[in-house]
């Protein structure tokens, strides 16, 4: 297992993968954590909890650079991520209580209510493109709950993984609480059918959602995905299109287009379409890539080269099927990993700019003449994460987005993006279940009806 700067193309450390026997071994004393863990008090995990986000905002520059030389995010993006961490951090400290306390219900009985009770130990499998954000996520509403955690890191950030595994312990939380397993995709099977695993986590592309729910549904483990996504904007003719444009294009080349909910697809009206394109395309245009550490780079490399070619593939068939390329479109002639903004228009279905995610700095233009026809354009498509609408007729832009649009989320004049206090998650393949807010804190609850005559 190897990390590799994306930018200087440099190895920065090898790691040895770990044996059937340590990663069972490493369950077996998590499990035992377990045990313990569970019968702490909230107040007593929230210690602990509030110790590790100290700990992430204290040591965020160098966590920041780890980001940035493991997969490429440019350094202001990678301390904005660690930020974020220890938002939810405090955020569930605060809230996971109240959360999770009994609640209730009026029945023919003396008493009956609802109690949530943790499960065990849940196993995380996370990608490489927000290496601590999706960790975090999870971690945080997981051991607040009382539960304990494994991961399953992406091998390309190795490094990012130790870290996080090193923060939870010097936080104060009791051993084993939380723990990395450095293991390949081909052992995650074996994880999920270790009978002390509860259930699983994920966050990655739609095959591997489906691979690892696979497993679980054998198991009957449960499962939360957060898959693949293709978010769609719709710029009807009354917004502000130099607004629109500026927004879309900060939410497209985030983390160098490498989100699952950035935008991707940009459906625009026909009034105004010639007017967003000029405007977004200048803007693509002048977006500096380049090192991550520099400053004045908007995105850096993307995370491996395999993955830009792949998505140079996706442009150059699309190009050949009919596609006109605005903007970018080609591979640079230089070591690092990088990839132009692009932006293409003419793009229809059967080519890989529409049937397909776009994960890197390529956006799609589509025009449309009606309301009815946009909706049609957006939701056609197998994902269903995030979806924006820009517009000055806010009741308008709440029909769309209540019941429209086919996503998991709905922003209004702004751009998608988690929200510890909101629900996240997506519907089609994109996935199922919910991370964040209360919603989140309880998928891997035992919800159990406690009744007394």
């Amino acid at each position: 297992m190897q990390s590799i700067n994306p930018f200087t193309g440099q190895i920065i450390a090898d790691y040895r993968e770990y044996s059937s026997a340590e990663f069972e071994e490493i369950i077996t004393n998590v499990d035992e954590a377990f045990h313990l863990w569970k019968l702490t008090s909230f107040e007593q995990r929230a210690v602990s909890m509030k110790n590790l986000q100290v700990q992430l905002l204290v040591k965020k520059g160098y966590l920041a650079e780890i980001i940035s030389s493991e997969m490429g995010k440019v350094k202001r993006e990678a301390l904005s991520e660690i930020e974020k961490c220890a938002l939810v951090c405090g955020y569930y400290a605060e809230n996971a209580k109240a959360f999770l306390d009994n609640e209730s219900i009026k029945t023919e009985a003396s008493e009956s209510y609802i109690t949530y009770q943790p499960i065990g130990t849940v196993l995380a499998v996370m990608p490489w493109n927000f290496p601590f954000w999706q960790v975090f996520r999870f971690l945080a509403p997981a051991l607040m709950a009382g539960n304990t955690g494994v991961l399953k890191h992406a091998s390309n950030v190795s490094g990012c993984a130790l870290a996080i595994e090193q923060l939870v312990s010097d936080a104060g939380f009791p051993e084993n609480v939380f723990r990395t397993l450095l293991i390949g995709s081909s052992g995650v099977k074996t994880v999920i059918e270790n009978p002390l695993i509860k259930a699983v986590t994920l966050t990655g592309s739609t095959p591997a959602g489906k691979s690892v729910a696979s497993v679980a549904g054998s198991m009957l483990k449960k499962s939360v995905l957060e898959l693949g996504g293709s978010d769609p904007y719709l710029i009807l003719e009354d917004a502000e299109v130099e607004t629109a444009a500026q927004l879309c294009v900060t939410s497209r080349l985030l983390n160098a287009g490498q989100s699952c909910i950035g935008a991707k697809r940009f459906i625009v009206a026909d009034k105004i379409y010639d007017s967003f394109k000029s405007e977004f395309v200048r803007l693509m245009s002048e977006a500096k890539y380049g090192d991550p550490l520099d400053p004045q780079s908007a995105i850096g490399p993307l995370a491996r080269a395999d993955l830009r070619d792949e998505l140079h593939q996706q442009v150059e068939k699309s190009r050949e099927m009919g596609a006109k390329v605005l903007l970018g479109g080609y591979i640079p002639g230089v070591k690092a990993v990088l990839y132009p903004p692009t932006v293409l228009e003419n793009v229809v279905p059967g080519m890989p700019a529409y049937d397909e995610e776009l994960f890197g700095p390529v956006a799609v233009l589509y025009r449309f003449q009606t309301e009815e026809e946009a909706v049609r354009i957006a939701n056609n498509t197998v994902f269903g994460l995030g979806a924006g609408v820009f517009t000055a007729d806010v009741l308008k832009a709440k029909l769309l987005a209540e019941a429209g649009l086919d996503a998991g989320c709905v922003f209004v004049n702004d751009f998608v993006k988690s929200d510890p206090r909101l629900p996240f998650g997506g519907v089609k393949e994109s996935g199922y279940g919910r991370e964040l807010s209360a919603i989140g804190i309880r998928e891997f609850m035992n919800v159990k009806t406690v009744v007394v005559k």
